[in-house]
């Protein structure tokens, strides 16, 4: 997928209304897009990493970069875990996993002994061309926002 154009889509989304890509790259001091996919709404290893972007927010618009996150939770469960941790970028909501299924992030995971079909963590730099410039898959939440922030400000 890297240095390819990843095709336009919507999806709804907490805040405003529904997120577009190319509506949210046509920003006029946006340069880039930071997408990342999780696993579930209100889990520890997903609140942990939603708080290390929601913290280093501040840190992305200076570098022209806006942040997203999705998952396959609803928008009510959304806007609930938005407010509740105070992130100040919007969620979106893929029920239908069709981003999922754009960024390939539906993997067989193990939980618990058990198969389960879910997302794969996964981290995604969009340029305003929408062509993927950097990915992550299988991430490692500790210090996964910042090394995401680092690789906005190097390019």
């Amino acid at each position: 997928m890297l240095n390819k154009p990843v095709v336009d889509f919507s999806l709804p989304a907490t805040g405003t209304g529904p997120f577009t890509l190319t509506e949210a790259l046509s920003g006029a001091k946006l340069k880039y897009l930071v997408l990342y996919f999780y696993p579930k709404d209100n889990t520890p290893g997903c609140t942990n990493e939603g708080l290390q972007f929601r913290d280093l927010h501040p840190q992305f618009l200076k570098a022209g970069c806006a942040v997203y996150g999705a998952s396959r939770d609803s928008l009510k469960s959304h806007e609930n875990f938005k407010t509740k941790m105070a992130f100040p970028f919007d969620l979106l909501s893929d029920q239908d996993e069709l981003a999922c299924g754009l960024f390939g992030v539906m993997k067989m995971k193990n939980m618990y002994g058990k198969k389960v079909r879910g997302i794969e963590r996964s981290t995604f730099v969009i340029d305003k061309n929408r062509v993927i410039k950097r990915e992550w898959r299988g991430v490692k939440v500790p210090g996964h926002a910042q090394e995401v922030l680092d690789f906005v400000k190097a390019i």
